[in-house]
């Protein structure tokens, strides 16, 4: 399994390796490289690449090396800018990882392609410094989920799956994950890095972290390539830590998820053949129906996840529901149409939207309903009203985390941003700081919430 531990750039152009390396780690006076092939197939693999600076403090660097075979072709890469001509590839730092001090590492990700022979790649450069050390033939991969740090919500857990109506941990015991969400990261990027992702982990507390890729509005539709790359580089971030990784298809306008079938269909093969091998993935793969039938959301559930199982068999996959994932409630319906009609599919639940401002009482009374029949997740709330603003409804947001305590349905709030209005955690302008820590950057809204996500889990373990 990879263990990329760096944040990817929704600017770093990605190609990717294409050879199947063995297992080594190479050291010199000027760099160290390990590789770790996470998986192999006929003609293809995937590998890890940790780059470690052995000397002087770098301001911007390439790694350089040889491929062997001629058979051997740049296919995709990440947290890097992935080049190759001839026999000769190079991976360039991008700007979130290009200084490295003394000692310090950089984490990329390779998939490639080959014919005929394997051999490994040679003549390892950093910055032109030759990496000319012994090879170390006795290190291997790690297991699939080693390196997950202990003590972590994902450490803990582990791969979870849906049991009855309850999301459950490796121990078979129903578990509530807590955490918050992005805010589109075509707009928001600059609020995700090491800092952001260390305080929602150790200050905050969280479980998970809600990835939002917006398909429309200037997202995915205008790069797939380089969003599915930043989605992947975040999953990274949040496993480094021991987070969950909600990987949301963010759909809104327009409603129908139809009308992104195909484009649903290529990132989740994309994404799920990548992170098959991680224990924190779990996929969203409609954010708000709307304007659409039951049946139709059912159907574009029924052609994607089967994609996505091709790849990820264990993975917990979240549908949305009708009228904004909200059970039907905002369209006049409610669960009843789901339960007399569910997906078939297995390992599944249902999303459920929620603002505490506009949503209440005949919301959570659906909600209530629903919860002893399907297995819902909130995966996306806020504190306010439903356009994302006004005054904190401070009344209706306990209420509402109280229910889904008390249900073991688990959360993510939204936003974990800066963004200019009531619902972000952040002050406008925190993003720009750096300080993501201190509850002076937090709002009314950030306030309220990190006060519950930091309470502790006690997930069950026997």
């Amino acid at each position: 399994m990879k263990r990329l531990l760096a944040l990817l750039s929704t600017c770093a152009t990605v190609v990717g390796l294409t050879v199947a390396f063995s297992p080594h780690a190479v050291a010199a006076a000027g760099c160290k490289v390990d590789y770790t092939v996470t998986s192999e197939w006929q003609g293809g693999f995937q590998a890890g690449v940790k780059v470690t600076n052995l000397g002087a403090p770098v301001d911007g660097w390439t790694l350089g090396f040889t491929l062997p075979d001629p058979g051997q072709k740049v296919v995709q890469g990440w947290n890097a800018t992935w080049s190759q001509s001839g026999s000769a590839v190079s991976a360039a730092g991008i700007d979130w990882n290009r200084a490295l001090a003394t000692g310090a590492s950089a984490d990329l990700g390779l998939v490639g392609s080959f014919t005929g022979a394997n051999p490994e790649p040679t003549a390892f450069t950093l910055n032109g410094v030759a990496c000319t050390g012994s090879v170390d033939d006795e290190t291997t991969p790690p297991d699939p989920g080693d390196g997950t740090p202990s003590g972590t919500p994902v450490g803990i857990n582990g791969q979870v799956h849906v049991c009855g109506v309850n999301l459950c941990n490796q121990y078979d015991r129903p578990v509530q994950l807590r955490g918050m969400s992005t805010h589109g990261i075509q707009w928001f990027d600059q609020c995700y890095n090491d800092a952001s992702l260390d305080a929602l982990a150790d200050d905050w507390k969280a479980d998970l972290l809600r990835i939002s890729m917006y398909v429309q509005e200037d997202g995915y539709e205008t790069d797939p390539e380089g969003f599915t790359n930043r989605v992947n580089g975040l999953v990274d971030q949040a496993e480094a830590r021991g987070l969950y990784a909600l990987i949301d298809f963010h759909t809104l306008t327009p409603g129908d998820p139809n009308f992104n079938l195909d484009r649903a269909k290529t990132f989740f093969a994309s994404v799920a053949a990548r992170n098959a091998g991680k224990t924190n993935v779990i996929y969203e793969i409609a954010n708000e129906p709307n304007g659409v039938s039951w049946a139709g959301i059912k159907s574009y559930a029924e052609q994607v996840i089967p994609v996505i199982r091709a790849a990820d068999p264990d993975a917990v996959v979240i549908v949305g529901t009708r009228g904004w994932s909200s059970l039907g409630v905002s369209d006049g319906s409610d669960e009843n149409e789901i339960v007399n009609s569910p997906v078939n599919a297995d390992n599944i639940m249902y999303a459920f939207h929620f603002y505490a401002a506009s949503h209440k009482d005949n919301y959570r009374a659906t909600l209530s309903r629903a919860a002893s029949r399907l297995p819902m997740f909130v995966t996306e709330f806020g504190t306010v009203s439903a356009t994302g603003g006004g005054a904190m409804d401070r009344e209706s947001t306990t209420a509402w985390l109280n229910l889904l305590d008390q249900l073991k349905i688990g959360y993510a709030n939204w936003t974990y941003s800066d963004a200019d209005e009531s619902s972000a955690a952040f002050r406008p302008g925190t993003c720009d700081g750096g300080d993501y820590s201190g509850d002076g950057v937090l709002t009314e809204s950030g306030a309220l919430i990190k006060s519950r996500i930091s309470t502790p889990d006690s997930f069950p373990t026997g």
